[in-house]
């Protein structure tokens, strides 16, 4: 089931502080660069799919979720310092990563989920080998961690003398050289039409959300859409119902780019969109004449389908039809007669219920650590107050998990 302290365990990525030897422009936190990681493996993988190799991309998001875990655990310990460790004292690289699961042992109550926790440990310190049909994503998402941190450092150079960061460039660039085989990674390098892509979404980075109002910590748009994406993947495992990889796989994603007009539109806050009663569907149609005019043209045909198809009606439970055509569907529905992969489904309500329990714990977290606004607190309380105890939606008791959450 999904719980508390293991929702409140993972929120602390937004307070792990990256970079912290350097001047630094802006904050630079771990639930940023992971979901940034993510983003650029999305985009390396469509390509690796497009010259028609598998990805697999369970394997993908879950490593994603697990490697946030594991950098949550030992975020005081350097990146420099942990490949020491494993190439010169092994066994205490590995004692290391046993005290990492045992950190989540009474966290994690899915025991499935803990034990593909563990088997990740185990392929990472190399004691259990990846599964064949894993390898290529688990080299795409390596790549795309390498790629993310020099992103990051390029950023930082623009305030930091070079003879702090000249060593670092240099070691990436090293690093990246073996994934350079990569069509994606190339792409992404030379500064193509991806890279474009890239650099549109990486704006959600600086972005912050609640920005009419001091908060503890504070939250960007990209963080908080892999917030969102993992609670999302959390709460379809704790589902009753049985998912498809390729169901969660979509309802990852979905979670991941359900923000992505804002990349072009900025975060426009839900008092602002609900002052009029046609407001929030005109700014709808606002926001995909932006969308379009500005990002899809950025988009490679292979990936163009799929992003508009996650980004529109994101919060609708819906399939694809024998057309094409996206259908909004019943829960029931969906489960009974098209949860098949070749529909495509998505449990778009369940990314909202994320969606939501993301902004009501980015309140309560501000609100119980002292910093409070008449925004914070009316925005929690409208969101408990949408959902009361007893109302299922997708098969949660959205009331129930909210009132848990804030306790």
């Amino acid at each position: 089931m999904f719980s508390q302290d293991f929702a409140l365990k993972i929120f602390e990525a937004f307070s792990i502080q990256r970079w912290t030897d350097l001047v630094r422009p802006f904050d630079l936190v771990e639930m940023d660069k992971s979901a940034e990681k993510i983003v650029i493996a999305y985009i390396i993988g469509k390509f690796e799919e497009n010259k028609g190799y598998y990805v697999d991309w369970s394997w993908m998001i879950h490593a994603s979720l697990f490697d946030l875990l594991r950098k949550i655990a030992l975020c005081d310990i350097k990146a420099p310092v942990i490949s020491m460790l494993k190439r010169e004292y092994f066994q205490e690289y590995l004692r290391l990563n046993e005290w990492v699961l045992n950190q989540y042992k009474i966290l994690i109550d899915d025991k499935k989920l803990y034990s593909a926790f563990t088997v990740y440990i185990g392929q990472k310190t190399g004691s259990i080998n990846i599964p064949e049909r894993s390898k290529l994503a688990a080299r795409i998402l390596s790549a795309s961690d390498k790629f993310a941190t020099l992103r990051e450092l390029q950023l930082l150079s623009v305030v930091n003398e070079p003879e702090r960061v000249e060593g670092i460039y240099k070691e990436l660039q090293a690093d990246i050289q073996q994934y350079l085989d990569l069509a994606g990674l190339q792409m992404l390098v030379t500064h193509q039409k991806s890279y474009e892509l890239l650099m549109k979404i990486e704006q959600l980075r600086f972005q912050v959300r609640w920005n009419q109002t001091p908060r503890v910590p504070k939250t960007t748009v990209l963080g908080h859409c892999f917030f969102v994406a993992i609670i999302t993947l959390l709460l379809c495992h704790s589902s009753d119902s049985e998912f498809s990889e390729k169901r969660l796989v979509n309802d990852f994603f979905t979670g991941l780019f359900h923000d992505l007009p804002e990349a072009v539109t900025r975060d426009i806050i839900s008092p602002v969109k609900q002052a009029t009663d046609e407001l929030p569907n005109v700014v709808k149609k606002i926001e995909d004449e932006i969308v379009n005019k500005e990002l899809v043209p950025l988009m490679e045909p292979f990936i163009k389908k799929e992003l508009i198809y996650f980004t529109s009606d994101e919060f609708a439970n819906r399939y694809l039809d024998e057309q094409g055509i996206s259908r909004e569907v019943s829960w029931e529905d969906l489960n009974k007669l098209y949860s098949n992969d070749k529909y495509f489904p998505v449990d778009g309500k369940t990314v909202r219920i994320a969606d939501h329990l993301s902004a009501l714990m980015e309140a309560d977290i501000s609100i119980k650590h002292g910093i409070t606004s008449n925004h914070l607190a009316t925005g929690r309380s409208g969101i408990l107050n949408h959902y009361p105890v007893g109302k299922i939606i997708n098969g949660i008791d959205v009331g129930k998990l909210f009132k848990e959450i804030v306790r």
